[in-house]
Parts: structure tokens; sequence; C-alpha cells
């Protein structure tokens, strides 16, 4: 895999961290006392950490080298970091849409939903985790020899990309999928030297680096063995380039595209199959769906999806923030979020 260059991308992170090291060091202590709820021996607990560091030492580059430069930067253990940015791949609940306008301009937007289970603050009716990420929120732009590569919003100290675009050819959005064959038994396999496979945010990362196109793009996040599950939601910069791809950690599951000749002019993803009905309380996906019918097709825009992701409960108490992406103009703006009671918690 081609990197960026590990000079650039540790400034990049150092520069983000000199703005979020305190709030990084909250939510990573947030998370250890979590932790700490489930393992009360501390000698237990220094083990975990141990082993959470070796972890992180079998990364491949370049992403070894960046967690160990946040870790240096944000003055964490590299265990803590590695907490960090395994969490987020475990505890993660999004809304992601592609749609379509009549002229043929695509528009992408998801909502960020992330602490699902993890801290609820009975005094201020809230997650406690979902709240200290607000602060770390980011917009990257990554660029090789003073030319924008892709762009990303992202969370500082996370070293995968889960919203981004490469302007003029594609935008990408990841959802964690629910699957008895999870990422817990990718997890394994690679603390048991099997590595074949792709962290999905470090897959997304390269994708958005290295992808030559829509159809380039779709192809390496269909094809590529992952370590768990995932959706990945991919739009293109022509009228009908867009489609949610349904993965198990070695194959596809679905492509579904859009279709404006059937009148499929949007798609909506959660964290849900298609062709299920999702949770009964955890239904996202019909308030959406009924949201963008009412706008209709020649409405439709980064404004009026806002609206839909701020409906309730597709925004509720999970939802660290909202970005938007379009790929023709090569744009993407990120708002943090709070959702007022009543609200759902999820």
């Amino acid at each position: 895999m081609q990197g960026l260059g590990l000079a650039l991308l540790l400034a990049a992170a150092s520069w983000a961290l000199l703005q979020a090291k305190d709030p990084l060091k909250a939510v990573i202590q947030n998370l250890k006392s979590i932790l700490n709820s489930f393992i009360h021996n501390k000698k237990y607990m220094a083990a975990l950490e141990s082993k959470l560091a070796w972890l992180g030492s079998t990364l491949p580059p370049p992403f070894k080298e960046e967690i160990e430069g946040i870790a240096s930067a944000s003055e964490n253990t590299l265990g803590d970091i590695v907490v960090f940015n395994i969490f987020y791949e475990i505890f993660t609940v999004c809304t992601s849409i592609v749609a379509e306008d009549k002229t043929g301009k695509l528009y992408h937007a998801r909502n960020l939903d992330f602490g699902l289970f993890l801290g609820w603050d009975v005094k201020n009716s809230s997650w406690s985790v979902t709240k200290e990420l607000k602060p770390l929120m980011v917009s990257l732009e990554f660029q090789r020899n003073n030319k924008t590569v892709f762009k990303s919003a992202n969370l500082a100290g996370y070293v995968g990309m889960v919203s981004g675009l490469k302007p003029g050819a594609f935008s990408l959005t990841m959802n964690e999928r629910f699957s008895l064959d999870g990422g817990y038994i990718g997890l394994f396999e690679w603390i048991m030297g099997q590595r074949d496979g792709w962290w999905m945010s470090f897959l997304t990362r390269s994708v958005l680096e290295n992808g030559t196109s829509y159809e380039d793009a779709k192809d390496k996040l269909s094809n590529s063995k992952l370590l768990a599950p995932a959706y990945f939601i991919l739009g293109g910069n022509k009228s009908g380039e867009g489609c949610i791809i349904t993965r198990t950690r070695s194959a596809v599951l679905d492509i579904w595209p859009l279709n404006i000749e059937k009148g499929t002019w949007y798609l909506v993803e959660t964290n849900y199959d298609r062709w299920k009905d999702p949770f009964v309380l955890d239904n996202r996906r019909d308030p959406a769906m009924k949201c963008l019918n009412q706008t209709m097709q020649e409405n439709i825009s980064l404004s009026t999806i806002y609206n839909v992701l701020s409906t309730k409960p597709v925004l509720n108490k999970l939802t660290v923030s909202t970005t938007l992406l379009e790929v023709s103009d090569g744009h993407v703006e990120t708002y943090l979020r709070g959702c007022p009671d009543p609200c759902s918690p999820w």
C-alpha cells in the first residue's frame, strides 16, 4: 500500500492533537473506567494494557507508526490509543444516505452515532462517551505534492477513515454490520497470527487514498478480505453511481445500486441488512426513508438531507456529528449535534 508520507500524516495528527489533547485523554479515561467496571483486578488490567500495546505493534505500516506518534504527541500509552481505535469499530450505530437529484448530481451524508452502552449520564440524560467525542471531530485534507488526494471528517486520534471523498471521483462512508461472524473473530485471528484481512477503517482510508474511480473503489471494497463485516456506502460523480455494499468478513452478500429508471433515487443504510426488518427498538431506516420520500427528488440537496438526518430518531442521543459530502465540488462540511429531550437514546 502506497503511503501519503509518514511525516505529513504525523504532522497533521500532531496539529489536531494539540487542539484535542485533553478531550482525547478524557475519552480514554472514560473507556478505561468502563473496562475497570468489568475487570476489577488491577493486575489483569495491567496485563490487558500490555497486550493492547503489543497489538498496536502488530499493525501494518503506516498505521502502526501513526498510532505510536499519536500516543507520544497526546501523552497517552500505546495501549490507550489502541483501545480508542478498537472501541470505535465496536460501538457505532450510524445512518448513511446517498441520493441523486433531478440533474444527476450526487449527494452523500451520514450521522456518526457512537458510544452505545458506554456510560449513560443520568443527570444530563446523555451518553458520556458520545459527549466527550464531540471536541475530537476534525476536518482533514490529505495532500501529496501540494495537491489534495482526499478529504475526511474524522476523530482526532483515530487513524482509520469513516467518512470521506476523493474530489471529482467518489465519496465513501462506513457503517458497522452486526453478525455472529463478527469482528471479535477477526481480532482473535489477528492475534493468533492470521493477518491477511483489512481492519475496516484501514481499508476505507486506503481506498480514499489509492482508489482511482467509483468502479475501482467498488471493486476494492467488495473484494478485499476484512476483519469484521461492514456496510460500505459509496457514491460517485455520475448519474446512477451510488451503492451500498453489504459485506461479510470474506465475501459480498449484496450490492444495492441507485436505479433512477426504476425510481431508486436514494439509498439509506443504518446497521441492518436491507432485506431484513431493523431491530424494533432501533428503527432509524423507516423514518429516514419517509422523510426522503416527502422531500422528493426535485428538492434534494445537502440542506434537505441535513434536515432528514436531523429527524428523530435518526438524530438521537448517540449522534456525535452530521457530515455532508458533495463529490463534484469536493465539498465536505461537518456539524456537531445535540438532541434535546424528548429524544431517543439511540
